[in-house]
């Protein structure tokens, strides 16, 4: 009896061990019943983190062309600024960034406008404060159409001196890397909203947009809070004017998308010349430092010369032997004619230092962008404008606002 019990053990022991090592020797429960089709969201969420960036609303973006960071004082030789360059730059940058956003895939419509009166759902305001092919650096600020603040920070980069050294940056952008940081960053403050605040923004963006062009209808769903817009209530849909609105308001960003034609336009023209500046500024302003010290250098020499000379007279007229005090004599004139001829190379090195910054302010040579006037139809109305970009759009709001307030019929189907 005990050896038939000892039997029966050691087989349920085998077939244990076999189960878990020859998965083939489990006994298959035809009972079970076969699942197919997706598995239930717990099953992976914790395995695998959960992109929500993808659900996340596409708010669209405005970037007005950039403070070119000119001091009001115009004195611009003082602080090494060229405003003609600055004043292409303050375009070329608020351009440069939209590229780099609209890389990231995380936004909506990215427009460049003139200033920061076009309506979108964010805003980004940059400013200028340094540019000379060897550094650049400029402060953004971030704020959504709430007025709320995102980020407001001080970017900068320095150019390598091997950048133009390497054959694969030919035609390459050295301030690249500058406007890439700048994108990652707000993309990252982006990824921080709440899916409803940005909802909110999209749509109070329209409000604001209706409170330009009538401000007594649709204020009353804005209350402003420690310099905030908060949203207290939603028209409906089907309202008359709020569809007019909206309609209107289509028209204006296609106005700002024909816009963008133009800065890509002035961006691309600008750029070989612009790459070309780059290049020769980085490699004056080596130059030029390069002088300068050159100069110092000679004229401590000089004056060392000098006081030498000087040293030795002193010495020498406390001597009563001729011979020395001869000695000191042509020491004095050694020192002063040596020190003289040093101190005159220091000025030449000057006046060569000068030359590079004089070649640095004939490279800065651009035109503001100015557009061709052109006649705009909408409505059986029309608008011509004329002069530069900020000019049109400005003449382009006051039309959009002129033809809301004449319309008749707010609900007419455009």
């Amino acid at each position: 009896m005990f050896f038939k019990i000892t039997n029966i053990i050691l087989i349920q022991a085998v077939c244990i061990l076999q189960i878990f090592l020859y998965t083939g020797c489990a006994t298959n429960n035809t009972n079970q019943p076969t699942i197919v089709g997706p598995s239930l969201s717990s099953s992976y969420l914790n395995e695998k983190e959960f992109n929500t960036d993808q659900l996340l609303p596409k708010i669209d973006v405005i970037i007005p062309v950039f403070d070119p960071g000119l001091p009001e004082n115009g004195d611009y030789e003082d602080e090494s600024i060229w405003p003609e360059i600055r004043r292409a730059e303050a375009n070329r940058f608020a351009y440069k960034l939209k590229e780099k956003l609209e890389e990231t895939g995380k936004f909506g419509a990215v427009r460049v406008t003139p200033d920061s009166t076009a309506t979108g759902d964010l805003y980004i305001l940059g400013k200028i404060k340094e540019s000379n092919g060897e550094e650049v650096q400029i402060d953004v600020e971030v704020i959504d159409i709430s007025n709320r603040k995102w980020l407001d920070e001080s970017f900068d980069h320095e150019v390598s001196d091997t950048f133009y050294k390497n054959y694969r940056n030919k035609g390459k952008d050295p301030y690249d890397p500058l406007f890439e940081e700048v994108a990652i960053k707000i993309t990252e403050k982006l990824s921080d909203q709440e899916h409803k605040e940005l909802e909110n923004l999209r749509y109070l963006a329209d409000i604001r947009f209706g409170a330009n062009l009538l401000d007594t209808q649709f204020m009353q769903y804005i209350k402003t809070e420690n310099g905030q817009f908060k949203l207290v209530g939603k028209p409906s849909d089907q309202d008359p004017m709020f569809r007019r609105v909206k309609a209107i308001r289509v028209r204006d960003q296609l106005f700002i998308d024909g816009l963008q034609n133009n800065y890509a336009s002035f961006s691309s023209k600008m750029n070989d010349s612009y790459l070309m500046w780059q290049n020769q500024s980085l490699q004056e302003i080596k130059a030029k430092r390069s002088a300068n010290r050159k100069a110092i250098g000679q004229a401590i020499g000089g004056a060392a010369l000098i006081g030498l000379g000087v040293l030795s007279a002193i010495a020498g007229s406390g001597s009563r032997s001729s011979a020395t005090q001869t000695a000191s004599t042509l020491g004095l004139l050694a020192g002063g004619v040596g020190g003289a001829v040093l101190i005159g190379k220091s000025l030449e090195s000057n006046e060569e230092a000068n030359m590079h910054r004089d070649t640095l302010n004939e490279l800065g040579q651009s035109v503001d962008m100015e557009l061709a006037p052109k006649v705009i139809e909408f409505d059986k109305n029309s608008v011509e404008l004329t002069g530069n970009v900020k000019e049109q759009f400005k003449q382009w709001r006051n039309f959009l606002q002129r033809i809301y307030l004449e319309e008749g019929t707010p609900d007419l189907t455009l």
